[in-house]
Order: structure tokens, then sequence, then C-alpha cells
């Protein structure tokens, strides 16, 4: 009988004594042994960024299958299974072939240090050039100069999506160290897509684009896209396109809806009608992003209420949160919060503080570094919010559906956290 794919996976996750060591040596041996299949890959749309990487790859693979085309896509993390983190020409790896590129990559790799997400990296791009698809979208993991997805040396485009504060300890505490570190995907000649950015950020892009001779093609200069009416109006050097509204909730989403169709915009030998686009755009496939739970047992736990979840979990994240529960006006705000110890729980918390009626604050279940439940709550309180800990989600859940006045309940902060309550609540 062959092991399970969490067997295998738990196995690869001891090959090194740091869940995160920013390297590309290990990843480039490992990719020699093994034939250097990220060097026989579909053409490449690599994305880089704080927020909005994920988003941006949605949107995008969305309408280029909307268009006829076979898409493979590589994320990070993932929220149920590990196998949402590879698809291949438009599926998820299937259990069978997963376990077997594990195997394969952990024969070759002969038990060399090397971190989880660098040997499972080597697996996706084992399975990207076996299987054959038009295109492949590719998020950074962490940072982007030496983060394993990096080893892609000619990508069709790149992307870089808003910057801003997030893993310090490893990419720097400053916006213009982190943009560096961002910055570092782009290629020569390969057309960079850039977001919206912050003055620090947007000088060293465009320093770095200089440096390589990477071409900009950037947010307000070379393409906008601007909510108009009920929808969008996207216009860049070519195209001009009036389009409905991304169905996923919340104005930055119009920003990530306008990056990912200036890199399609970018992308050359492929035709992507504006019907495509529109089809897209109506139909993103991307969990926990404010998204509206329907069914499961935390639903029953608070009749009358609305359930929503999100994964955002630094200041930016809280800074795009914000507006949305701003236009709830009618009815009550109330959160439910677990986050990890890495993350700065009162800059997420303090955009979302004026329109918070309660929070309840959870330490994460299972997970290796969460930030205590006490610490969420006296960082809540910090910026005025009225908070009190719960034992669970379910806990906390039912506390707030309790209180006088029906409202809508949003469990955000992490996206481990979203992970157990979509595993959880099924």
């Amino acid at each position: 009988m062959t092991e399970g794919s969490d067997r295998v996976l738990e196995r690869l996750g001891r090959l090194h004594p740091k869940k995160i060591d920013l390297s590309l040596g290990r990843i480039e041996a490992l990719l020699a042994k093994l034939g250097s299949p990220h060097e026989r890959l579909a053409p490449v749309i690599h994305v880089a960024g704080t927020k909005g990487k994920g988003s941006t790859v949605a949107t995008m693979r969305a309408c280029l299958e909307a268009a006829g085309y076979k898409v493979h896509a590589y994320i990070s993390p993932h929220l149920v299974r590990f196998h949402e983190r590879i698809r291949l020409a438009g599926e998820l790896i299937g259990e069978e072939a997963l376990v077997a590129l594990l195997e394969e990559v952990e024969r070759a790799n002969a038990g060399a240090p090397i971190t989880f997400f660098e040997i499972t990296s080597a697996a996706a791009f084992l399975a990207f050039s076996r299987v054959p698809a038009d295109i492949l979208l590719l998020e950074v993991g962490l940072g982007g100069r030496l983060d394993t997805t990096n080893v892609v040396r000619r990508p069709a485009v790149t992307a870089i999506t808003p910057v801003s504060l997030d893993h310090v300890a490893f990419l720097g505490d400053t916006i213009a160290k982190i943009a560096f570190e961002k910055a570092g995907i782009l290629k020569s000649g390969a057309p960079g897509v850039i977001a919206p950015q912050l003055a620090d950020a947007e000088t060293v892009i465009e320093a770095r684009a200089a440096a390589v001779g990477a071409p900009l093609y950037r947010a307000g200069r070379e393409w906008r896209c601007d909510a108009a009416g009920a929808g969008m109006r996207y216009e860049g050097t070519h195209w001009r396109f009036d389009l409905p509204a991304p169905s996923l909730i919340g104005a930055h989403q119009i920003l990530n809806a306008g990056t990912a169709i200036a890199c399609l915009e970018n992308l050359n030998g492929f035709a992507i009608p504006p019907e495509a686009i529109a089809a897209g755009l109506r139909d993103i496939d991307w969990p926990a992003r404010l998204q509206l739970l329907r069914k499961g047992p935390l639903i029953g736990l608070a009749p009358e209420n609305e359930l929503w979840l999100d994964g955002g979990h630094n200041p930016a994240a809280g800074e795009v949160l914000a507006p949305v529960l701003a236009g709830w006006r009618d009815r009550p705000v109330d959160l439910v919060v677990g986050m990890l110890n890495t993350k700065d729980s009162a800059g997420f918390l303090r955009p979302m503080a004026p329109y918070a009626r309660a929070l309840r604050a959870v330490t994460i279940p299972g997970e290796d570094n969460p930030l205590p439940d006490s610490e969420i709550a006296a960082a809540a309180r910090s910026v005025g919010i009225a908070a009190e800990t719960a034992p669970s989600v379910e806990a906390a859940v039912k506390a707030l559906a309790a209180q006088p006045q029906r409202g809508r309940i949003l469990i955000c902060g992490s996206l481990h956290l979203a992970g157990v309550v979509l595993r959880e609540n099924g």
C-alpha cells in the first residue's frame, strides 16, 4: 500500500531545521538532479507582492480559461489540502500523482537539507514540465529575489502587486527593502506589470527595472482600472474595455483585476477577447477572500447573522477590509480574530476599529506560532475595540451571535485560521 501525501509531506518538512531559509542554491541543485524541469515550462507569468498576489492569479486564471486556454497555476499557502497549490491544466493535482512526484523529488534529494517549500516547489516544476498546458501562473512564496520560484529565468510577464510591510524578519523592516526583494523577479526584456505602489516602493522597483532592462507597465501611467457605474473601466496602451466588476468583493479587487488584465495585455501570442475577460471576472474562484459562508455547523450557531471569512493578516489587509466594513451600515459588524505571532495585530485591527462593534480573539488551533488570544484581545482594546477571548471559533461565533442586534460576523486575521474554518465547517 502506497503512502498518503500527508505522510510524505510531513517527512519532507523535517529535512531542514528552518521553515524559511531564503536561498536559491538548494533548489537549483535539486532541479539539476531532476533534469532542470523549470527550463521546460509553458510561458510563465510570475507574480510577487505583499497583498493581492492570489487574487491577481485567480483572476488571470478565470479569464484565460474563459478564453479556452489550459492553465497551470502554483499558489501558496493552501487552505485545506496541499493539492490546492498545484493546478495542472485547470485541475487540482490528484493524490496518486502528487505522492509519486513527492517521492521522486525525495529520492533525488537524497536526504540533503532543503526547506519544505523548496522541495515541494521542485515537485511542482516537475509536474508542470510533464503535463501540457498553454501557460503557467506562478505565485511567489515569500519576497521574490531569493524565492524558490525565481529559478524561472525567462518569464513572459512579471507582476508586482502592492508592496507593504510584512515578513519583516525575512525581507527587511522598510518598504524600500521589501520592494527590493519583490523587484528581484523583474527580468530583462520581460514586461513588468506594476500595481499602485507607495512612493518608496515605486522608486526601488523603477531602479531595479532600469538595471536589468525590464520594460515597466505601471498603474496610473501605462494602464489604469477604475470603478465605472456597476462595473469597471480598463484602459491600457492597446486595450480599452468596459467590464463587469470582479466577483471578488471590495474596491481593492478592481485594482487586482486591473493588474491581472494588464498582465494579459502584455502576453504575446494569446488571443483573449473582452468577452472572455468579462466572463472570467464574473466567475473568479478564490476562497477566504471576503467569502460569505452559506453552509456548515457555524451557520447554525449564528442564526440571522451573516458569517464572512477573510484571510487578511497584516496592516495593508486591515486598510483593505476597513472600507468594506464601512459599507456594511445596515447592521453591526463583529470580528472573530486569530493571528500568527509574527504579525502586527494592532496594525491590522486599527483601520477596522471604527466599524467593529465587538471582537472575540482566538488562539489558532494546531498552529506552531499562534498569537495568544489574550494578546490579540489586548491589541484590539488598545485601538478601541471592545474585545474578549474565546476558547474556539465556534464559541466566539456563538457569543457574538447572542448579542441583542443581529449583525455580520467576520472571521479574519490569518490564512491559517481561514483554512481551519473551511476544513472544520465543511
